[in-house]
């Protein structure tokens, strides 16, 4: 069994639902709290024993790799100044992991995103993570499926329980329970299901750990809407030829995508924030104590 050792991380999207803020600044370079979305992501996956990232970038985007590289120029008015701490912070940003990207050069979709990494990955098994996925955990989302992919060998994608009237918004899996703890053999997944065509409320979110036979699925995938190739689709087809789990991770997930999630993912990490925490939660309840009761 091969170990996991790379993940591709989509970034080429416009961020639309985010404008204005995403109009020159690319999504993942939001801020929670005191670093970049992109960041977190990345963290999980060092801390679940990935060596290298593959960002799958478009124009407009260096902004991301600039995060990630060494600024030599800024290290040194640092050093100047006797900025010690954040110095030592800025240097361990760009020694977290190899980061290599390759372009996306037309919009067509998730599924040919991921394909454009296909040189880099090689013929192993890789994460895929989604830019606008946060996974607040004590064990790194990635880490708990690459548990769970020692035991089984196979593909898995992450999900969680979601609403009925919520469904139509994921793509999601219907399956059995198996043998293994919080995991599901799937057996069918459907992308945002019409209401009343699925019972499940199992919904995938932005994590997928995959075998390299995706990418040839992914070129037979025929494009639909707009001639975007969709990722669900191969993920089916690779499900009936392979089989595929899905796995209920233990975790909270907030989608740093939407202006509401992202809001409540920046009060939950200000919250666990070494520094601000505190203070934070001091401030947040004057601001209970002043609403009106209802």
């Amino acid at each position: 069994m091969k170990i996991i050792r790379k993940a591709v991380i989509p970034v080429a999207g416009l961020g639309t639902r985010f404008l204005p803020a995403t109009k020159a600044i690319p999504k993942e370079m939001l801020t929670i709290v005191d670093r970049p979305t992109i960041q977190y992501i990345v963290e999980e996956a060092v801390a679940s024993g990935i060596e290298q990232i593959i960002l799958v970038t478009s124009a407009g985007k260096s902004a991301i790799e600039n995060h990630f590289d060494y600024d030599f120029q800024l290290d040194t008015i640092l050093k100047e100044r006797n900025k010690v701490l954040l110095r030592e912070e800025l240097r361990h940003i760009s020694n977290l992991i190899d980061v290599t990207s390759v372009r996306q050069k037309e919009p067509l979709g998730l599924g040919h995103a991921i394909l454009m990494a296909r040189n880099v990955v090689g013929d192993e098994p890789f994460f895929v993570l989604l830019g606008d996925d946060l996974v607040l955990s004590k064990i790194a989302c990635c880490k708990q499926m690459i548990n769970l992919y020692e035991q089984v060998g196979s593909s898995i994608v992450a999900v969680r329980r979601v609403p009925e009237q919520e469904t139509h918004q994921y793509g999601i899996v219907e399956g059995e329970e198996s043998e293994f703890e919080r995991a599901h053999r799937i057996t069918r997944m459907i992308e945002k299901p019409a209401p009343g065509t699925s019972n499940s409320d199992m919904a995938i979110i932005g994590r997928y750990l995959l075998m390299p036979e995706i990418f040839d699925l992914l070129e037979k995938t025929t494009p639909g809407h707009g001639g975007e190739i969709q990722l669900t689709d191969a993920l089916q087809a690779m499900s009936k030829r392979q089989g595929m789990f899905a796995y209920e991770f233990e975790g909270s997930r907030y989608d740093a995508g939407d202006k509401l999630g992202y809001l409540k993912a920046v009060v939950d990490f200000a919250l666990m924030h070494q520094q601000l925490g505190p203070a934070f939660r001091e401030y947040l309840e004057s601001v209970c104590k002043q609403l009106p009761e209802e």
